[in-house]
């Protein structure tokens, strides 16, 4: 049924966006604790890390981690996975979320835009993250599970590149967006297709190539450098859920209606005292 008026939405990238780090490769110390992976996939991991803060990360590497953590995650049990994502998700991914993409989905949603998230990680590691930023949807990428409960090392759906792109689409199909008034924010050059797909783009600490075309096509640029703690914020800029928000506006609203009565009320006695003596 198409919707009555457009929509609109903000997607966000996650890893170097919205958050400081890769979002998968934060939890390999916490996949090591929990006998998931030994210490040598732990090195390489932060190595991996390393080379994806300082860089970023080009088509080819990109690919090189896709191979690399499809054939790492073959085997876990995804719900010892879910398990230890819930158990160490606050510890890890919270000091890590930038204060102005905090801001920023605060913004969007006080505009009654709904906020996605669209990463290339894993569906396990970004859902329970998206859910904590107060996301309305979430497109990351799913393994393929075995009957056993286990990733089978395949992957059923990949979020990446022009991928990311037909998700942003289908969902404006299936939810009404108007994606001309819509608006995108990625740090990586393998986003393009996503950042086009909208009429308002932005580079979010942009690796060279994406600078570069950002420059070119004159799309804003955007500096995150402020990781918090969602609960350490500033108060004036933690908005509540948008139901609070609805429900702050009514009680606002016969706040501000019952004070109007009551002065309407005293003006109307006063003048017919005036009257009275008069």
């Amino acid at each position: 049924m198409p919707h009555s008026s457009p929509r609109t939405a903000a997607f966000f990238d996650l890893d170097k966006t919205v958050i400081a780090k890769s979002s998968t490769l934060t939890f390999s110390k916490s996949f090591y604790q929990g006998g998931l992976i030994n210490r040598r996939a732990v090195l390489r991991t932060a190595y991996t890390q390393f080379i994806y803060l300082v860089g970023g990360a080009d088509h080819d590497q990109m690919e090189r981690m896709r191979e690399y953590l499809s054939s790492l995650c073959k085997g876990w049990n995804v719900q010892q996975v879910r398990e230890i994502v819930a158990e160490t998700l606050h510890d890890l991914i919270d000091p890590l979320i930038y204060d102005e993409a905090a801001s920023l989905i605060e913004a969007h949603h006080t505009a009654g835009r709904d906020v996605v998230i669209v990463s290339t990680s894993g569906a396990e590691v970004v859902e329970p993250i998206g859910e904590m930023l107060g996301a309305d949807r979430v497109v990351a990428t799913r393994m393929v599970i075995g009957e056993d409960g286990c990733f089978t090392g395949e992957i059923g759906y990949y979020a990446y590149g022009p991928t990311k792109a037909e998700a942003v689409r289908e969902l404006a199909e299936s939810e009404g967006y108007d994606l001309a008034r819509c608006y995108a924010y990625s740090d990586s050059v393998t986003d393009i297709p996503m950042l086009e797909a909208v009429g308002h783009p932005h580079a979010v600490n942009p690796d060279r190539a994406l600078r570069r075309e950002a420059v070119a096509r004159e799309w804003p640029v955007l500096v995150f450098n402020r990781p918090v703690r969602l609960k350490q914020r500033l108060p004036a800029l933690s908005m509540p859920a948008r139901p609070a928000l609805v429900a702050a506006a009514a009680v606002g609203a016969a706040a501000a209606t019952a004070g109007l009565v009551w002065y309407a009320s005293r003006r109307r006695a006063s003048a017919l005292a005036a009257a009275a003596s008069a």
